[in-house]
């Protein structure tokens, strides 16, 4: 049988480059059958066919002369979305496979007073996540979060040497062993909500470096922030609607 990396034989397939075929694989977005591609220089009979999962385009919520907010689509990191939108420079970010609400700003003066509300905890941020087994009542978890980062990635946990985070867990929908929830959250660490989801032992469907299941996506999704005055929210996507 003849091998070769499956970044290659991707992009054979796909008339691609072999950066763009690898940097579909780190995504998540390759499949074999409905087994995910893992490993992008990993061997593969040249024979195997691949599925690939689209990516949807960011959308324009709002915008004015001093803030443009899109809804982030999953698989897309933050930078990425900057670059798309410049001159707008990002003010916060979103993992690479969270969706939703993402604010950039136009100008130095409303970035100077949208950083000073969220250091004095004054922006409402609420999720919507998808996690391992039964949460039956609401739940506050005040715990401190230390993050580390190793070879370029954060890592975060629970711990006594960390900085303040607080995040509110709400229940909203249980289905077999897992549960639909909604999560606000204060001070607003490095993956809080992972972090601290983990900590209670119900991590986030498809969040696989915070314990998760194997799933299609990490399934965070940031649905609603005020700041300043301004509401804007994010639908929740289609495959949180329709996950069983």
């Amino acid at each position: 049988m003849a091998t070769e990396k499956a970044y290659k034989i991707l992009a054979i397939q796909l008339g691609l480059s072999n950066s763009n075929a690898k940097s579909m694989i780190d995504r998540g977005l390759v499949y074999v059958g409905n087994k995910k591609v893992m490993v992008a220089r990993g061997d593969l009979d040249v024979k195997t066919m691949f599925r690939v999962e689209k990516i949807e385009h960011a959308k324009t919520i709002f915008e004015n002369d001093d803030i443009l907010v899109v809804d982030k689509p999953a698989f897309v990191n933050s930078d990425e979305i900057e670059r798309q939108y410049k001159p707008a420079v990002l003010l916060h970010r979103l993992d690479r496979e969270t969706s939703g609400v993402l604010m950039l700003v136009k100008n130095e003066e409303f970035r100077e007073k949208a950083i000073a509300e969220f250091r004095k905890d004054n922006v409402y941020k609420e999720y919507i996540a998808w996690v391992e087994g039964i949460i039956s009542e609401p739940q506050d978890i005040d715990r401190p979060i230390l993050t580390q980062k190793k070879n370029n990635k954060a890592y975060s946990n629970v711990s006594s040497k960390g900085k303040p985070a607080r995040t509110e867990v709400t229940p909203d929908i249980v289905s077999a062993n897992k549960t639909k929830i909604h999560c606000i959250i204060h001070n607003g660490r490095t993956h809080q909500i992972r972090a601290h989801l983990r900590y209670i032992d119900h991590p986030i469907v498809g969040d696989e470096q915070y314990g998760g299941r194997r799933a299609k996506r990490v399934m965070l999704h940031a649905y609603k922030v005020r700041l300043l005055g301004f509401e804007f929210v994010s639908p929740e996507p289609k495959t949180f609607i329709n996950f069983e």
